[in-house]
């Protein structure tokens, strides 16, 4: 295989997340007097970190101390319901079973509480994937931060390395590590969406990567 070492985005990419995410983005809005967000809403604000989904969902920008509160209410709620709907997507499972047999590196990079992460890897993917981390808040993705890390954890090089993701985050992410990108078509954003945003790859089923590893 042409790379040793494969990174995974998490939500969109490995899980479908979505309803679970926007589920706990309403009850924040319900919590702090504002209209509900509807799933496609919730779809088009992901990406960029819980604080961030949050600034987009709400109506009006909210005082820093508002938000933080808000950020607060979410990380308690998600925590309690981040399993009510969320599952893989067709087809991953069967994919980590090979890259696993075969022996590749792999680990999940997401923006992501870090907890969250490390909870959903152990109840989904804690037989094929033994580093997953949520990125720093300082260093949210696009920051190549916590790919490079993973980096070197796996002490992996720029040229045996590949970033798999489902958003221009994902994208960006990858090309500031100095890695490619192959865009997945099922996640939250869509194959003409990626294919503008610069993927160097756009896959339609979990089947697919594995020509292009």
């Amino acid at each position: 295989m042409k790379y040793g070492t494969v990174i995974f985005d998490l939500d969109g990419t490995l899980l479908d997340t979505l309803q679970d995410l926007a589920n706990s983005v309403n009850y924040v809005l319900r919590q702090f007097g504002f209209p509900e967000r509807s799933l496609s809403e919730v779809r088009s604000f992901v990406g960029n970190g819980v604080k961030i989904l949050l600034k987009r969902s709400f109506s009006h920008q909210l005082e820093e101390e508002d938000l933080m509160r808000a950020l607060d209410v979410f990380r308690k709620h998600y925590a309690m319901h981040m399993n009510d709907h969320t599952g893989m997507y067709e087809g991953i499972e069967e994919l980590l079973i090979h890259l696993h047999e075969k022996e590749l590196n792999l680990a999940i990079v997401s923006n992501k509480l870090d907890s969250a992460v490390k909870e959903l890897n152990q109840l989904y993917f804690k037989k094929y994937v033994p580093l997953a981390v949520g990125t720093p808040p300082e260093r949210k993705k696009p920051d190549p931060y916590s790919v490079q890390e993973v980096m070197k954890h796996y002490n992996s090089t720029v040229n045996d390395t590949i970033y798999v993701g489902d958003s221009d985050v994902d994208i960006e992410t990858a090309h500031n590590a100095g890695l490619k990108c192959i865009g997945v078509s099922w996640g939250f954003r869509g194959r003409k969406f990626l294919e503008e945003h610069g993927a160097d790859f756009v896959i339609d089923h979990p089947s697919e990567l594995l020509s292009l590893l």
